[in-house]
């Protein structure tokens, strides 16, 4: 069953659990997916459903990879009843407070240095035995969303062939570099928008996509970000205290600056180029619009790696071709 009839299920499956006879709930968050998130409360009290509908969702990666972030000693929502058969999590209430709605000039720099901490926790203590690899199809798929629903759907535009053999060219290299880097445990979706000011802090949710992948990609997610952008000068120096951080832990980084700059360039571009396809399919697949409004952010950031490494140039003769030729969708 899908809308108010399910929700209903939820909230009362959930009380149920709790032993209360009185509560009140309302939506806890806003997701991509098909998962929906409700918050309940009685009295002092409050807890989290997660509603994943079974024939959309499954329950079993969340609760995985809960249990191996706990193991590490990551702060992430216990699990306090599960239905898998009809798809309902309760869990621990991290609190009503993202990264993203919090974060400003003054208080960002003790804020992703907690973030930074746990990530440097997640890449060296978290089990990613298992786990998938974010191999070299898994990323070619993901690319093909730039042109398969941001170019085709909203730009509407139809690549030539020569174009599009340029296209793989360059995907080829945006994976190279990618399987080039040591692989670790990656939460895949590592943004201020899925960590929560809590104590100890960060409490870290929306986890279940974890993967074996590139040791950049986590700190590339969180500092270029889908919802909030920084001065470019400011995320490099993030990125390579990052590095340093990492290295003091024993991660397998690179001694040299420039080489995990550049690295973290390539993977952003990896990234951005498919974010912008997801939040294009997401608006003609699912109808849900407004994700596109961000869509500029991910040019800017592609802007900006174009600019400064040069392998990186037909992209932006692609990008300005396809420009050129775009016809909005409305």
């Amino acid at each position: 069953m899908t809308g108010p009839t399910r929700r209903t299920q939820a909230e009362s499956w959930a009380a149920g659990r709790l032993g209360w006879t009185g509560w009140s709930a309302q939506p806890a968050s806003a997701d991509a997916s098909f998962r929906s998130y409700y918050r309940i409360r009685c009295r002092n009290e409050s807890f989290v459903i997660m509603d994943a509908p079974p024939e959309r969702e499954t329950l079993e990666p969340f609760i995985d990879v809960a249990g191996r972030l706990q193991r590490a000693g990551l702060h992430v929502p216990r699990i306090l009843a599960e239905d898998r058969a009809r798809g309902f999590l309760l869990l621990e209430d991290l609190g009503e407070r993202p990264y993203h709605q919090v974060l400003d000039a003054e208080n960002a720099n003790p804020l992703f240095a907690d973030a930074m901490q746990a990530l440097t926790r997640i890449q060296t203590r978290a089990g990613h035995e298992g786990l998938p690899a974010y191999d070299a199809g898994r990323l070619m798929q993901e690319l093909a969303l730039f042109p398969d629903w941001f170019l085709t759907h909203h730009w509407r535009v139809e690549p030539s062939d020569a174009e599009l053999d340029d296209w793989d060219l360059l995907c080829a290299l945006l994976i190279r570099w990618a399987l080039d880097q040591p692989q670790v445990f990656c939460h895949r979706d590592y943004m201020p928008r899925n960590l929560m000011v809590s104590d100890p802090n960060p409490g870290i949710i929306d986890f279940q996509d974890a993967v074996v992948g590139p040791i950049s990609y986590d700190p590339v997610s969180l500092f270029r970000d889908a919802f909030i952008s920084w001065p470019e000068a400011r995320v490099d120096a993030w990125l390579e205290d990052y590095r340093l951080r990492g290295l003091e832990a024993g991660l397998p980084l690179p001694d040299s600056g420039e080489m995990w700059r550049r690295t973290c360039d390539f993977m952003g571009v990896q990234r951005h180029l498919k974010v912008i396809g997801i939040f294009a399919r997401i608006r003609y697949r699912d109808g849900k619009p407004h994700y596109l409004e961000d869509v500029p952010r991910f040019f800017r950031y592609l802007d900006f790696a174009i600019a400064r490494n040069p392998e990186l140039a037909p992209l932006g003769r692609l990008l300005e071709d396809w420009r050129r030729r775009r016809q909005l969708a409305q």
